[in-house]
């Protein structure tokens, strides 16, 4: 003994109401999909194409009211900008913090920089570099 069908026959009335919602599913889900990459693009692009100034700390020398700093600062030829140090005391609390500037048309400088610090410094540590 057969059971009856409850569909319909295929095709005889039209699309069901779940392929309507699957395909207006699919349709905000591809929308949704390319905001989202080209929002990871446009962040990927101001991260890594305006990023024009970065810096590293080479040594340091530690003095009882400040730390002489060399850095190494890449950079773009013609761009300016500053980097920011920051000394920390052996407890950890921030004893100094300056921001240096560069500009020229050098692509690559080395400089020593000093940082007057308020009690005596443990660390150098490069915060970051920024372009103007």
């Amino acid at each position: 003994m057969s059971t009856a069908s409850t569909r319909p026959p295929e095709g005889r009335y039209g699309r069901s109401s779940d392929e309507r919602a699957d395909r207006t599913l699919k349709l905000v889900g591809a929308a949704l999909g390319a905001a989202l990459l080209a929002l990871v693009g446009y962040f990927a692009y101001h991260y890594v194409g305006q990023n024009k100034i970065s810096g590293e700390v080479i040594s340091f020398e530690i003095k009882d009211d400040a730390v002489r700093v060399h850095l190494e600062v890449r950079k773009d030829a013609g761009a300016g900008g500053y980097c920011t140090v920051r000394s920390q005391s052996a407890d950890g609390a921030e004893v100094g913090r300056a921001d240096f500037r560069f500009s020229g048309s050098d692509t690559r400088i080395d400089k020593v920089v000093t940082l007057r610090t308020t009690a005596k410094g443990t660390t150098a540590e490069l915060l970051g570099c920024h372009p103007d």
